[in-house]
């Protein structure tokens, strides 16, 4: 004898604003649903058909509300793992006139700076470090990396190098105390930094450096070459920046337009 088994009652449509069109209606559902405690981001919110049958809208409706979400960056779709909550963006500008330091980036835009010390030694300069800080090849310098998080999401890799000569009795413990490198520069040395000429490419990262950011091997990154200067204009750091190209973006300042 076959049993049967009861089907499942759906349950109640959520009652929406029906003074606006459904899917504003139904944007305003989501958004309140993602900002509740419930979700952060990196979440994936439920499925067309799951919305369409809790708020009893067609699915196309919703369709266009999220389409509408994703249009203004709320929202991101993925092809395998359905539509999400995005992971904060660092916003980082490349107008020199603005602040060099990654933690006042993150920091601005709300979210939390971390960062972990990989490597410091002093060693010699190679010829194309020497180029951009323009030292003799061979001189010492003191060179550490940096892997950056934003709220605890690996965001970049950064590796400095400093002329030895500029940072008497730098070590590692001084970059592990979370001080800003360009705050103990100016506190402890007495170097103010001004500006910044930077180059913006893509390329793959290396292998360690895609784990690091957990990305695939072989994924493209963007990189970030940049050259800060002291109040003198002398070179101070030659900083070579990995960043990942979902967290990511850099910006330019609005400038006027000039025939």
């Amino acid at each position: 004898m076959v049993q049967d088994t009861a089907t499942p009652i759906p349950p109640p449509a959520v009652a929406l604003d029906e003074t606006v069109p459904a899917y504003k209606a139904i944007q305003k559902f989501i958004l309140d649903l993602i900002r509740g405690p419930d979700y952060g981001p990196g979440d994936r919110i439920p499925s067309e058909r799951a919305l369409a049958e809790q708020l009893g809208k067609n699915r196309m409706t919703v369709r266009k509300a999220i389409d509408g979400l994703v249009a203004q960056g709320l929202l991101e779709r993925n092809s395998t793992s359905g539509t999400r909550i995005p992971m904060p963006r660092v916003m980082r500008p490349i107008d020199a006139r603005t602040s060099l330091g990654i933690t006042r980036i993150i920091q601005s835009g709300g979210s939390v700076a971390g960062n972990k010390l990989l490597h410091f030694e002093q060693t010699r300069a190679s010829a194309q470090v020497a180029e951009h800080l323009q030292i003799k090849e061979g001189s010492e310098i003191v060179m550490f990396r940096r892997l950056w998080t934003v709220n605890d999401t690996p965001c970049c890799i950064e590796t400095s190098h400093i002329p030895l000569g500029l940072v008497p009795g730098l070590a590692a413990e001084d970059l592990m105390a979370g001080q800003s490198l360009y705050g103990l520069l100016r506190d402890r040395y007495g170097i103010g930094t001004v500006t910044g000429e930077r180059q913006i490419s893509v390329a793959a990262g290396s292998d360690m450096e895609a784990r690091l950011l957990g990305l695939p091997a072989g994924s493209a990154c963007l990189l970030l070459r940049l050259e800060v200067y002291d109040e003198q204009g002398r070179p101070v750091e030659y900083m070579r920046s990995v960043n990942h190209p979902g967290l990511v973006m850099f910006k330019t300042s609005k400038a006027e337009m000039t025939a």
